[in-house]
């Protein structure tokens, strides 16, 4: 056996190095410990009590980033949501069809199912349809019936 066999590790003698694997230190377990009493928590606060949490976005006692910047903007309560199909897209049906959100839903142009469908004026249309929807944009209207088709609304 050479020198260097008796340095290298091999499965028999792996040992983590030196100094890389401490005790864990036990708090509160008498004035011996260096760590009895409060238990390196310090005296009286929020800190020091069991079931302490920090909350979110807290500071330290500084106005919190969220309430000094500016708010922006507004919700729309009566804002409704729509899943927008644009007419360009439309063109792929034959003409004289009957297009309705089942069939775009089919066809993978809506993917929500439980958003009610809009058309929106963007593209071309050249084939005539029947186009069924919750609700059209001005131009989406103006551009089925230029095509020859028409623009119903459902529900």
């Amino acid at each position: 056996m050479s020198e260097n066999e008796t340095t290298l590790p091999n499965l028999s003698n792996l040992r983590p190095p030196a100094g890389s694997r401490h005790r864990k230190v036990r708090v509160g377990r008498g004035m011996g410990s260096k760590l009895g009493k409060t238990a390196g928590r310090g005296n009286k606060g929020g800190k020091s009590r069991s079931g302490f949490r920090l909350r979110r976005g807290f500071e330290g006692g500084q106005m919190p980033l969220h309430r000094r910047l500016p708010k922006r903007g507004f919700t729309n309560i009566f804002g409704r949501d729509f899943a927008v199909v644009n007419v360009g897209s439309l063109g792929s049906f034959p003409a004289g069809e009957t297009v309705t959100p089942e069939l775009l839903r089919e066809r993978g142009l809506v993917s929500d199912r439980s958003l009610p469908v809009k058309i929106l004026g963007e593209g071309d249309l050249k084939a005539a349809l029947t186009v069924q929807a919750h609700a059209f944009s001005r131009s989406a209207r103006e551009k089925i019936s230029a095509a020859g088709g028409t623009a119903e609304l459902i529900g």
